[in-house]
């Protein structure tokens, strides 16, 4: 019989995806938005990542921290597949796990360590602020990159992205807000040109009005063919 294992976060990320809604459903998919992983007190040795400055992309693995209480189902509904048809579990990357853990590519810009902190500049992350960081691997293209692999149901290119438009008055907050934000226009166009509307909302004229946090702003938008229209900008 196995003996239980205890796993410690090493870090945390902070990223401008403060809720699960609008946040990427993969890695990669907002190539121009920066994250940052904060190394916990323990771990802020700058020996740690000695090396990994070699290295243009590296491995996260992270827990699903706002899914450890909600359990897990042998068969989930992938978002890629309308969110109306099953797979298993280990078929799919859901949060909803028998052990909550998920595994993420990202581009690493920079390490820095100073003032007794430790922290890598990342961008392409797909996680929400606060996640906590389990382990960091270095990504190796002859190991991990395997050209002629299968990708099941999700081997079709990713969804058309849809063409943001800003109505006057989110334009001109937009002026504003980047003024002192220089890289809000290019999160929000990144982030919500992919679409986060539940999957059974775009197969339909969709009506409604949604709202997602980026950062510290709130962000109104609705969705109206292939445009998705931002409303309005406020600050927290």
């Amino acid at each position: 019989m196995m003996e239980n294992v205890s796993l410690s976060p090493i870090a945390v990320i902070r990223s401008p995806f403060r809720e699960k809604f609008a946040t990427p459903r993969q890695s990669g998919l907002t190539p121009s938005v920066n994250a940052r992983i904060e190394f916990l007190p323990e771990y802020r040795s700058a020996e740690a990542v000695r090396g990994l400055d070699g290295f243009s992309h590296i491995w996260l693995l992270f827990v699903f921290h706002q899914h450890l209480d909600q359990g897990w189902n042998p068969t989930v509904r992938p978002p890629r597949l309308g969110g109306n048809r099953r797979v298993g579990v280990f078929a799919s990357r859901s949060p909803f796990r028998p052990n909550p853990i998920g595994l993420s590519a990202v581009k690493l810009l920079k390490i820095a360590s100073e003032a007794g902190a430790l922290t890598l500049e990342i961008q392409g992350a797909d996680l929400i602020d606060g996640t906590p960081i389990i382990d960091i691997k270095p990504y190796i293209p002859y190991a991990d990159c395997i050209p002629d692999a299968l990708g099941g149901f999700a081997a079709a290119e990713p969804q058309t992205a849809l063409n943001i438009h800003f109505t006057d008055c989110a334009q001109g907050k937009l002026i504003d807000f980047s003024q002192h934000d220089p890289e809000l226009e290019t999160l929000i166009r990144e982030t919500l040109s992919l679409d986060p509307r539940p999957a059974y909302r775009n197969q339909e004229k969709d009506q409604h009005s949604y709202g997602c946090r980026l950062d510290r702003y709130n962000i109104r938008w609705q969705v109206e063919g292939n445009q998705l229209i931002i409303i309005d900008i406020e600050i927290d």
